[in-house]
């Protein structure tokens, strides 16, 4: 109930502020009378005692990051700390593929032997003729 309140004031206090720093002149609007176009005490305007839109902008921006900090000290001290969930969107539909406990070697008479080891240079033996290739479909005939 506490955030709730804290982020409904936090987003007025937002809108609140964007409003009143529109509102207010700005600093260089007398900036082209001091170059010789009027009687200005300064080139940015006067610097004399601040009026209500910029006290009450001054003491919105406090309040809105004191409760900026606050929301950020509350959300990581009430954080739970477990599992990180992961999502995967459309894939966490996709079944996973079942676990194999041993390597496919090509040697059917021992369950477990150990893969070969790939030879550092192609070599240049013929292929196997166990293995039968696919024919040439008739546009790929030289």
């Amino acid at each position: 109930m506490l955030l709730l309140i804290l982020n409904v004031l936090y987003v007025l206090l937002a809108i609140g502020m964007i409003a009143l720093i529109l509102m207010q002149r700005g600093a260089g609007a007398q900036a082209g009378s001091g170059f010789g176009g009027g009687a200005s005490a300064t080139v940015f305007g006067s610097r004399g005692a601040s009026n209500f839109m910029s006290k009450s902008t001054k003491w919105m921006a406090v309040a809105f990051f004191a409760i900026s900090l606050f929301m950020a000290w509350y959300s990581t001290h009430n954080s739970t700390r477990g599992p990180v969930k992961q999502d995967l969107g459309l894939m966490a539909q996709v079944p996973a593929a079942p676990a194999t406990t041993a390597p496919a070697t090509g040697n059917t008479s021992v369950p477990n032997a150990p893969a070969q080891a790939a030879p550092a240079t192609p070599s240049t033996a013929a292929p196997d003729a166990s293995v039968p290739t696919a024919p040439m479909a008739p546009s790929q005939a030289p």
